[in-house]
């Protein structure tokens, strides 16, 4: 898997909108929304190219906007409601895919068929983790269990 600078900052993005209600839970958020410029400052996003992820996110219903002098973005739904898989999907499409085709699609010949299975099974392995880890508990800095346990793994820390 490839995490692309899209998804990335994406995800960046929508840990600071989280971090920022976090900070005043008892606040509407569409009443302190934060400007794509405020989000590219505390990130270091360039300015295009987050309102072109923040659009993407929009259309997923991932975040909202509210215009004017005082507007900016807010989380379109609870930060625990929002996976890193939904955010991966809305900005670069499906977890995985073979020539821009999802792996149930791919067809091989009788000898290379299996590869099909691999690509199924790569999927169903980063769902476990990409749709486990919301975007909660990214800004409260802490994985579900399950995914810390496999940071523990050495060899997970290994380049190959």
């Amino acid at each position: 898997m490839r995490v692309t600078a899209k998804s990335d900052y994406a995800l960046r993005a929508l840990v600071e909108l989280a971090a920022a209600q976090l900070a005043s839970p008892d606040d509407d958020p569409r009443e302190n929304p934060l400007s794509a410029e405020e989000l590219g400052r505390r990130q270091e996003i360039p300015h295009g190219f987050l309102q072109a992820i923040l659009s993407d996110l929009r259309r997923a219903g991932i975040v909202a906007s509210r215009r004017g002098k005082t507007g900016g973005w807010f989380l379109g739904r609870e930060a625990s409601g929002i996976t890193v898989a939904d955010v991966l999907r809305a900005v670069d499409g499906p977890l995985v895919s073979v020539y821009d085709v999802r792996p149930e699609s791919v067809v091989y010949n009788e000898r290379a068929a299996v590869l099909q299975h691999v690509w199924i099974a790569s999927r169903a392995a980063l769902r476990r983790v990409m749709d486990a880890v919301t975007i909660a508990d990214l800004a409260n800095g802490q994985l579900p269990g399950e995914v810390h346990e496999l940071t523990l793994d050495t060899d997970a820390w290994e380049p190959r």
